[in-house]
């Protein structure tokens, strides 16, 4: 992926919704702070959806591009970051009752970052079908869980999100070069033995 990626970026549905989920995240930090868990809730509810459908609609409509699997992946690492911080201010029964899983789902998405800044000097961007599907299900579960529900589907869903990160490492472990919207590790891994 290129370091000037977001050189050719273009305004389209797709990246405003990207644009939307990074602008959240300072009220997200701000509500969580106050405690303010409906609105919190509100405001997660359609930085969620944004992810889910800024890539959908990108593919449906043509639009997709790699300025905008950059704002993405940029507006997903900030939700990202900031959801650990939220979930301690909202929940910390939560936290600390699942302080394994929490910290385990930590360590397993600050470990790609790692592996692809020491490889390629840049954050990766793949938008793997196991990244696609944590995210979900992780997201999903701390809904869950910002709604007063239970821990349970959380550890599932941080299972599975272990996972996919540890794909994401076997993807850069392979790749010469970084690359966007990476189906799975087995689709590189036949492209790379061509």
């Amino acid at each position: 992926m290129s370091t000037h990626a977001l050189d050719d970026f273009r305004w389209n549905l797709p990246n405003a919704l990207s644009a939307l989920r990074l602008a959240l995240v300072p009220s997200l930090l701000w509500v969580a702070w106050l405690g303010e868990a409906q609105v919190f809730l509100a405001l997660i509810t359609v930085a969620l959806a944004s992810d889910v459908l800024d890539g959908w609609i990108a593919r449906a409509t043509g639009e997709a591009s790699e300025a905008g699997c950059v704002l993405d992946s940029r507006a997903d690492l900030a939700l990202w970051l900031a959801m650990p911080l939220c979930t301690w201010w909202l929940r910390p029964d939560f936290v600390a009752g699942e302080l394994g899983w929490v910290v385990l789902l930590g360590v397993a998405f600050v470990l790609p970052m790692v592996a692809g800044w020491l490889k390629f000097r840049a954050l990766t961007s793949y938008h793997t079908w196991g990244a696609k599907l944590s995210s979900v299900a992780v997201g999903g579960a701390l809904l869950l869980i910002w709604a007063g529900g239970p821990g349970w589907p959380f550890r599932i869903a941080a299972a599975i999100a272990v996972l996919a990160l540890l794909e994401e490492i076997a993807i850069t472990s392979v790749l010469a070069a970084p690359a966007a919207n990476v189906r799975t590790f087995w689709h590189v891994r036949r492209e790379h033995l061509r």
